[in-house]
Parts: structure tokens; sequence; C-alpha cells
């Protein structure tokens, strides 16, 4: 009798289910049904011959075994992944998933991402919004817009410029509880900042702003959040100073004081140096944020 390997789908479905906790988180990471996620994973286990999870009170618990079998599984992603971009290198045709921070997503990628479209009309743009770094290796997403430089040497990076941050107000705001003289003035008025401590705040506090949670009156992570509380007058927050100088009613305050810098790459898998659509998508991203960052340094100047 002729035993039959295990496809790469269980094994998708095995890293689906160990990185998230669950069937149900498995399922969704995967765009598919609980129950077909749990007969995947019980057609590996008879297969192998072995049990991969315990059910526990907070979800499914990975045995020895499926912890031991992990960096294996990884591995067949990063081959299967290699092996996809590989069939489709050479066609313009196709997608590209593109990673970046919510608020370069909603506010500076949109037309940029219009004028690939429009060369390109055979390029289908998936776009991430998320915080958190995804991971390229990994093929979490072929192209990521990132604040921080990576370091892994199968990447490949193009550093496209340095984003100014400042304290900005909506003028209504500022004609209404007037503007702080210094940075102890900043205590009296309504700050928009983050829920959770960030490396961000912890970074400000050692430039000389002492900022902390409990002085902010509105408390969000969602940076999309903080920037239209900023627009709609709620109070000061901290925003790219390229999107400020965009909204007119938007004033800067303490902008001799108060300064920050994100530095910008462009990062993509070195892998994929060989897919057509993937280096234009590339391309089209490094001129676009590039242009951006540019646009605005004049204006931004006269703030200095």
């Amino acid at each position: 009798m002729t035993i039959q390997e295990p496809g790469w789908d269980l094994y998708r479905a095995f890293l689906a289910v160990l990185e998230e906790g669950s069937l149900s988180g498995g399922a969704r990471s995967l765009g598919l049904t609980q129950p077909t996620i749990g007969r995947q994973i019980e057609a590996l286990e008879q297969a192998l011959g072995v049990k991969l999870f315990t059910r526990s009170q907070t979800g499914l618990t990975p045995t020895d075994t499926a912890l031991a079998l992990r960096p294996f599984a990884e591995n067949l992603r990063i081959t299967a992944n290699a092996l996809r971009r590989a069939s489709t290198a050479a066609s313009h045709r196709g997608t590209v998933r593109i990673t970046a921070s919510d608020v370069v997503g909603a506010e500076i990628l949109p037309p940029i991402l219009t004028a690939l479209r429009e060369a390109h009309p055979d390029i289908i743009v998936e776009l991430v919004l998320s915080n958190r770094s995804q991971d390229l290796l990994q093929r979490d997403a072929d192209i990521a817009v990132r604040m921080v430089q990576p370091s892994q040497a199968a990447l490949i990076a193009r550093k496209v410029g340095v984003i100014p941050l400042g304290l900005f107000a909506h003028r209504r705001y500022l004609e209404q509880a007037g503007r702080p003289a210094g940075v102890a003035d900043l205590k009296q008025h309504a700050l928009i900042g983050f829920d959770q401590e960030t490396s961000y705040i912890r970074n400000m506090q050692k430039h000389g702003l002492p900022l902390s949670r409990d002085m902010f009156s509105l408390r969000t992570d969602n940076q999309l959040a903080q920037l239209a509380a900023i627009r709609a007058g709620y109070g000061i927050g901290m925003c790219q100073t390229p999107l400020a100088m965009h909204s007119p009613d938007l004033q800067p305050v303490l902008a001799r004081v108060v300064k920050s810098e994100l530095p910008t790459w462009i990062v993509m898998h070195e892998d994929l140096r060989s897919s057509a659509r993937c280096r234009i998508a590339f391309d089209a991203l490094v001129a676009g944020v590039s242009s951006y960052i540019a646009s605005t340094n004049p204006a931004i100047a006269q703030l200095s």
C-alpha cells in the first residue's frame, strides 16, 4: 500500500493554527472555514501518526512534536512562496502585496497607487495597513513602507528620505485655548496621544518632551484617529509635518522646540528582484514617497 505524503495545504493549516492559537484564528488568517481547517489538521495528524494539538481553556496548545515540526513547516512555506514568485516573475500581470502603517496607507499611498494603476492596470494591489512590521522573509507582504531600517540581509531596502514630525493643532482650537509659549504650557492643553506607551514616546522623552500617558486628553493607538482628532480641533497632537502642511487650518505648535523625524525605507525581499510587477511597484513607491517628502520641504523649512 502506497502512503501518500501530506501536501503543503495541510502544513499551511498547521502553521496557521500554530501561529494563531486556535482553529478559528487559523481559519480567518487563511480565508477558510473552521470545519475545513479542522479537517486539515486531523488529516495531517492521521498522515503523520502523531497528535499535534491538545485543547485547553485558552485554545489549542501545540504538543512537543508540533513545536519540533514548526521550523520545517516554515521552511516549506518559504519554498512554496519562492516557487510561486518564480513561476510568475516575468509577468507584469498579477498581485503585489504592500504593507504600510495606517497613516501612510490611508494618507500617502492612495495617489501613488492610483498612478501605478493608470500606468500598469494589470497589477493588482493588496494593501495591508498595520503598525506591526509584516515579515517580508515569511512573505506576509511583498513590499513594505517602513519607518525602521531593516536589518535582514535578504531584504532590499531603499531609503527615500526623512519625514519630519511636529506638534499641530487646528486654528479653531488655538483661538479658543490659546497657543502654548513653552513645553511646560502643554500640561494646560488637551493633548492627543497613544493609549499604550511606545518606543516613540520614550524617544520623545529623551529629546526633552515630557510626554506621558496621563497627560493625554484623548488616548488612542490608531494614528488615523489621532490625525482625525487634530483636524477636528480636539487638541494638540503629533503628526507628520507634510500632512499638516496640506491642511490649511492646521498650525504648528512649538515648532522650534519640538521636532522629530521618521527615516523612511521602501523594502522588498531580494528574491523578488526578478519579478517584473514587484519591481515596477517598488520603483513606483520609491518615486512616489520621495516626491511626497520633497514636495513640502520648502514650506517645512519656514517652520524651522
